[in-house]
């Protein structure tokens, strides 16, 4: 019986991150998280590309785009959606979201969904670097775990 499990050294590995102009603030703080996570675990520098697009529905094309290339081992999205008191939030994240996850299945890359989706700026704050973490770095530990992983599997 054999068992496979990801690990989080990511020397040699290569990450493409996409993230949004939406929500600049929150989404530096997310960037940041997550390229110093990739940097600590073995990284070079000269293997992050960061991709810049202009809010969450666009990110999964750039992502497919990037994932289609074949140079990234897994790529990183980052974004932030604020719920407001339409229904824009509902379609948003889940459209984000089933992009995202679509171009990873179509892609057999791992494209990590790093969408905040929160209900205020307070909790965006949290999300991105105080009280809750920094889901930036969370995903970048993602990110190492299924590239390894997914090379493993062949």
């Amino acid at each position: 019986m054999a068992t496979f499990q990801g690990n989080y050294i990511a020397t040699g590995l290569k990450f493409g991150i996409v993230a949004t102009n939406w929500h600049k603030i929150f989404i530096d703080q997310l960037l940041n998280g997550a390229t110093d996570k990739l940097l600590r675990h073995g990284v070079e520098a000269e293997n992050i590309d960061t991709v810049w697009v202009p809010g969450a529905l666009e990110i999964s094309i750039a992502a497919k785009k990037m994932a289609q290339s074949g140079k990234y081992d897994a790529i990183i999205c980052l974004g932030a959606v604020v719920r407001g008191s339409t229904s824009h939030y509902d379609v948003v994240v889940n459209e984000s979201a089933k992009g995202i996850s679509s171009s990873a299945l179509e892609t057999g890359v791992p494209i990590i969904n790093g969408i905040l989706t929160v209900e205020n700026l307070e909790q965006a704050i949290e999300r991105s670097g105080t009280k809750a973490g920094n889901k930036g770095e969370e995903c970048a530990m993602v990110a190492i775990e299924m590239a390894n992983l997914l090379k493993m599997l062949g």
